[in-house]
């Protein structure tokens, strides 16, 4: 252990350990800041894709707010995923 950072000779010895830890942990804190406060893009929750406009998602929309009923809702439904197809 002595010949670690020549500490005999006034280097800083076994500290110098320190500073590779040090900036893990700033690496560390810097990633989950920007995590945090929407480094996301466009998966995070209020990012652009966020919003659904497709055909089926306002229908949707629709019936719940019922502006339509069932009925009408499960035929433009079927005629939707014709055109659009099944979103899984």
């Amino acid at each position: 252990m002595q010949t670690l950072g020549h500490f005999g000779d006034g280097g800083p010895g076994p500290w110098i350990l320190l500073f590779p830890l040090f900036w893990a942990l700033v690496v560390g804190l810097g990633i989950t800041l920007l995590r945090r406060t929407g480094w996301r893009g466009r998966r995070g929750p209020h990012g652009p894709a966020a919003r659904d406009d497709s055909p089926l998602a306002v229908l949707g929309r629709r019936f719940a707010s019922g502006e339509i009923d069932e009925d009408e809702y499960w035929r433009r439904l079927s005629v939707l995923e014709e055109q659009f197809g099944r979103r899984g």
